[in-house]
């Protein structure tokens, strides 16, 4: 019997219906930290009657690990259980890790979890997506797409209690935020998993969901574009990896008597049966309170006390708190306490009350501030209209394949791309 997995809300995640129907990148982290890297791969959807194939590339300038899928699909989910969900983020990173249950609140602050959270926002942040037949859930038709998934803004001092800022992608915010474009998933589950067991965990929540039954999957597919592995591997080899996968999932109910059988001389196929686990009640309606804010711990900080901290959250609204919360805590950084006339908390209250109404704007030393470390962590315009550039060839590398062909190569190097390109 699978162990039993405490069930709360907070261990929610959210996921596009799109891009779990692939990996993002290799499974092996020694072909995926690599800079430079081009991913491809491949799946099927139905236009009508007639089935199609999409060719996804990924572009990951600093590489990108297949462990980072859980900090993507838990911001998201951060982001979308929020009451009104916007396409911008504040929170301490403290707070991340807590919601997401990789630290508690007796982890030490700039330990090991921290450097990994670090690391991994940074490499999703230059991530760049393309698709010739992403589905867009708000036009209702499979596009072409290319997109980010979000940037990020950070006090220049890792050490600073100031808030980190997530900004998603719009393109790609508006098809997750759409009804038809994500789903949810028990996140407690996906972190107990391996990398490859993660996402046929997360393809199989969303196609399960909706059928009982996939009857034959090829074995390749599986094994190579949606885990993630090498399409070098033996068929054996595949069937091994592949196995592994589906033994953990049945261990924990999400699936059932799932097989892998040979229709002619070496050609396999996955069977997938949905477990148990899939007749559990899900709750829907959740609603977060004041407390689950991304903005209480940084009112806190402040001096709030909890009943304080939950008025204001509830009173003004979240990008006008926010901004003036980070205004607060960069004065009381930079300046001191003797900055304040009575106190940081009086200060924000005063300064808040005011900008909802438009009666203050920020001051001129914090959009300084705010452009110095923009500098530090996002990328020059000329660096922009170069990375613009790439990514227009790479896509039109994409979209030119003949429909159906599966590439040779599923990891190549940006280098090579640009020599065919420019040849």
């Amino acid at each position: 019997m699978a162990k039993a997995i405490r069930k709360t809300q907070r261990s929610t995640g959210v996921g596009q219906l799109s891009l779990v129907e692939h990996a993002l990148c290799p499974l092996d982290s020694r072909s995926s930290l690599v800079d430079n890297l081009v991913y491809d791969a491949e799946y099927f959807y139905y236009s009508g009657k007639d089935r199609r194939t999409a060719l996804a590339r990924v572009f990951c300038p600093l590489g990108l690990s297949a462990s980072d899928e859980l900090y993507l699909w838990g911001l998201l989910a951060l982001t979308m259980l929020q009451p009104e969900p916007q396409p911008e983020l504040f929170a301490t990173p403290h707070w991340f890790l807590r919601q997401l249950g990789i630290i508690n609140q007796n982890t030490k602050r700039g330990g090991r979890q921290y450097q990994q959270f670090a690391e991994a926002i940074k490499r999703l942040s230059t991530v760049t997506y393309l698709n010739d037949g992403f589905y867009d859930p708000v036009r209702e038709e499979h596009r072409r797409v290319s997109f980010k998934f979000f940037s990020y803004s950070l006090p220049v001092d890792l050490k600073s209690s100031r808030a980190w800022r997530i900004s998603w992608d719009p393109i790609f915010f508006e098809m997750v935020k759409a009804a038809a474009g994500h789903f949810r998933f028990d996140l407690a589950v996906y972190r107990e998993l391996d990398t490859a067991s993660r996402r046929l965990f997360l393809f199989v929540s969303k196609v399960l969901s909706r059928r009982s039954e996939l009857k034959a999957l090829r074995l390749e597919h599986v094994a190579v574009n949606l885990l993630g592995s090498s399409s070098t591997l033996s068929t054996r080899d595949m069937k091994v990896k592949v196995s592994k996968c589906l033994k953990k999932l049945e261990e924990l109910h999400v699936l059932a008597d799932t097989d892998i059988f040979k229709t002619s001389p070496g050609k396999y196929f996955v069977r997938l049966k949905r477990g148990p686990y899939f007749a559990q009640k899900q709750a829907r309606n959740y609603v977060p309170s004041p407390e689950d804010s991304p903005l209480f711990e940084s009112l806190q900080q402040l001096g709030f006390d909890e009943s304080g901290a939950a008025r204001l959250i509830r009173r003004f609204p979240t990008r006008v708190l926010s901004e003036w919360i980070d205004i607060t805590q960069a004065a009381q950084e930079r300046f001191g306490n003797v900055f304040f006339h009575k106190s940081p908390m009086a200060y924000l209250v005063d300064s808040v009350t005011k900008a909802s109404t438009g009666g203050r704007t920020a001051p001129d030393w914090w959009q300084e501030l705010k452009r110095v470390e923009n500098q530090k962590y996002e990328m020059t315009a000329e660096s922009e209209k170069l990375f613009a550039k790439i990514r227009t060839e790479l896509f039109g590398g994409a979209v030119d394949e003949p429909e159906g062909r599966a590439s040779s190569s599923k990891v190549v190097r940006l280098g090579d791309v640009l020599k065919g390109s420019l040849a």
